[in-house]
């Protein structure tokens, strides 16, 4: 246990690498003509929840971290349950996340990764950007922004309570960023460029020491670059 933090940094560390890796490599989909058929939902929810790994473990990463840490201080204490059940806690409400995109994407615009619609990727662009400023997404940021806060906060023994302990951050952490993730649907669910910049975003908006402030500029670009787009621009 006194190496633990690293065993689970190392861990995360090749999670979120094999799953940027999964990325580049085209997320398992077809590029021949078998591609003119829509994905299995199965794929898409695969491509969507290893697209979540590699775009959120890096900002929870200290909250897993830190859940690691209170493991080794209380090595003693067997009421505290093994690190990766919190982690399963926050991965199941990805997962869930994920599992609502996929189906959204086969409703909205089937094989198409990306919408092509002015007005819903304006929409889009706009909504994202008013909920950058919301009091909702300022709540689930806050609680992001303080793992320690969070984890002493809501502590509870036993691997219930650490599989809880790992769904409420997990919760806050699609609270905080599940409009952002919409945004693929405006620039690509697969554009590796978008999903390398809303990971930045997201990563500075967490882990910055002005990350909030940081958000809340998002959040106006966002909105303006939305009315551009309603208005034709």
């Amino acid at each position: 246990m006194r190496h633990e933090r690293r065993v689970v940094a190392g861990g995360v560390a090749l999670l979120v690498l094999l799953s940027w890796w999964y990325l580049f490599d085209g997320a398992g989909m077809d590029t021949g003509m078998a591609a003119m058929a829509p994905p299995p939902f199965a794929a898409l929810v695969v491509m969507w929840s290893l697209m979540m790994v590699a775009m959120m473990l890096p900002s929870a990463a200290p909250a897993v971290l830190l859940y690691a840490r209170v493991r080794e201080i209380r090595s003693r204490d067997s009421d505290i349950a093994q690190t990766w059940i919190f982690l399963a806690g926050y991965a199941a409400v990805w997962l869930l996340f994920s599992i609502v995109a996929a189906a959204a994407q086969q409703v909205l615009n089937g094989r198409s990764m990306a919408l092509d619609v002015r007005i819903t990727n304006g929409a889009m662009l706009l909504a994202a950007g008013l909920y950058q400023l919301s009091p909702l997404k300022n709540a689930c940021v806050r609680q992001c922004r303080s793992p320690a806060q969070f984890i002493s906060r809501y502590w509870q023994p036993g691997w219930e309570g650490a599989i809880r302990l790992g769904i409420r951050h997990g919760a806050y952490c699609v609270g905080c960023c599940w409009l952002l993730m919409a945004l693929l649907f405006v620039g690509g669910v697969m554009n590796l460029l978008w999903i390398a910049g809303l990971t930045a975003i997201v990563a500075i908006e967490k882990l910055a020491p002005r990350g909030a402030l940081f958000g809340r500029t998002i959040g106006v670009a966002l909105a303006v670059w939305g009315l551009a787009t309603l208005a034709g621009y």
